[in-house]
């Protein structure tokens, strides 16, 4: 979840937002890589979710990466809720979910390079106090109550809010982890092209990466449950976004969607003042109800864009956002994924050729299908396993032309951080079938077998 933006005066017209949002275009030789992944923190005698404060908690585990390896803190009050080091940062989700928000990077082999930098530090810290951390798309067998909300103004007033809209919100919060990818576009037009693929082929990954078939200690149906959630969520601000895919679509396009979406907070001097259902419309105007004759500034815009939860979205940049959290290896394989099919000009050309054929109606059912259904997902004439396969092989690509090497030149390009997802085409198996073949067999119904098997 996003930390608070600084920076930027007030909007004196409405011109600033979109022209905030064309910011973000860069040449080529500029683009990086974000990856960032959320992770479930427990205690490993009782197998609980992990408290904010105590011997072993989020908050031990913060400090020790602070004390041990370096990082600055991030204080809300006074309480430690993040972390900052070389670009990157460590935050905490509602339900303590730990997650990197990796620094932007120029190659998967350096994004890739961080991710297990950290996993290595976090390990380091948990084995000391005896917590474990593990990557699934859901909590497998915890309740809601079990859960804490972090100590966060942002997360209370959203707590409150979710419980109205939606019958999934406080589940999201809680219970739920992810990895995402965010990239850079050159142009308006570039832009357009990579947000419309982005959005339409995110079903692929929702199906490759499904990795939540476990929830309240049971089989649940869906090889994502994650992906259920966020369909029953808060409509307002999420979806498959049809708008994009519209003749005219733009950044300014984009800057009227946002400006519908009901507002939540506004931050001011460490605090989070409760805006929650009230208008950015009526923010520009100087009548918000809860700041009445302040105009926003920039840093408010860029905050109210982070609580826009579609399947990718718009900042400076795309943020992919439709796979579930998972183990180890296949956090390097979502951004190879996203990369090869965006990063080069013919491979981004081909996924579009892929999807530009479907209608809204269409996407809807695939994002439903690959949730529910994984590889094995049909839609119309659509088989998700041969769409994914597609999808992977422009994907490879894309990498292949990029030619990005690793390991001081030893390793010629990127797309070896694809094997994971191509051993599931070959067997048609994502983790989610995994897990499901340990539960009815090895495991013997035992799901508590998940934590000492699949932990980082």
């Amino acid at each position: 979840m996003s930390i608070p933006q600084s920076g930027g005066g007030p909007i004196t017209s409405r011109n600033q937002l979109a022209e905030y949002l064309a910011d973000g275009c860069k040449p080529k030789s500029d683009w990086r890589i974000g990856t960032e992944h959320e992770k479930f923190g427990y205690c490993k005698d009782t197998l609980k979710p992990l408290p904010y404060a105590g011997e072993r908690s989020i908050l031990a585990v913060l400090e020790g990466l602070r004390d041990q390896h370096g990082w600055a803190p991030v204080l809300e009050g006074d309480n430690l809720v993040g972390l900052e080091k070389d670009g990157a940062n460590v935050s905490l989700e509602p339900g303590g979910q730990l997650e990197l928000s990796g620094a932007p990077l120029e190659t998967i082999h350096e994004t890739c390079d961080e991710v297990n930098q950290h996993l290595r530090e976090v390990k380091d810290i948990a084995d000391r106090i005896g917590v474990g951390f593990i990557g699934l798309g859901a909590a497998p067998i915890w309740t809601h109550d079990q859960m804490p909300l972090m100590p966060k103004g942002r997360y209370k007033l959203m707590d409150g809010y979710m419980q109205k809209v939606g019958t999934m919100g406080t589940t999201m919060m809680r219970r739920t982890c992810t990895v995402q990818v965010n990239l850079d576009f050159a142009s308006e037009a570039d832009m357009v092209r990579k947000l419309r693929v982005a959005l339409a082929l995110q079903p692929v990954a929702t199906a490759l990466f499904a990795n939540s078939p476990f929830f309240e200690g049971k089989v649940n149906g869906d090889k994502s449950w994650r992906a259920r959630v966020w369909r029953h969520l808060d409509a307002d601000r999420t979806g498959m976004l049809p708008f994009v895919f519209e003749e005219g679509f733009g950044f300014e396009a984009w800057v009227d969607y946002a400006l519908d979406v009901p507002m939540y907070f506004v931050y001011r001097d460490g605090k989070y003042i409760n805006a929650l259902g009230q208008s950015f419309r009526d923010f520009l105007r100087g009548e918000l109800p809860a700041l009445p004759g302040e105009v926003p500034t920039l840093s408010d815009w860029a905050d109210h864009l982070t609580t826009i939860f579609p399947e990718a979205r718009l900042k400076k940049f795309i943020e992919t956002r439709g796979a579930d959290g998972g183990p180890w290896r296949r956090l390097c394989a979502l951004p190879a994924f996203w990369v090869g099919l965006l990063y080069d000009q013919s491979s981004l050309d081909a996924a579009w050729d892929l999807a530009k054929g479907w209608d809204a109606a269409t996407r809807d059912a695939l994002r439903a299908a690959a949730g529910k259904d994984g590889l094995q997902a049909r839609v119309g004439g659509i088989d998700m396993h041969d769409l994914a396969r597609k999808a992977v092989e422009i994907a490879e690509a894309g990498l292949k032309a990029r030619a990005r090497s690793g390991a001081g030149g030893m390793v010629p390009d990127e797309t070896h951080f694809l094997a994971a997802l191509k051993e599931s085409i070959d067997s048609g198996q994502v983790p989610a079938d995994e897990l499901l073949a340990h539960y009815h067999g090895d495991w013997n119904g035992d799901l508590t077998r998940i934590y000492a098997e699949y932990s980082y």
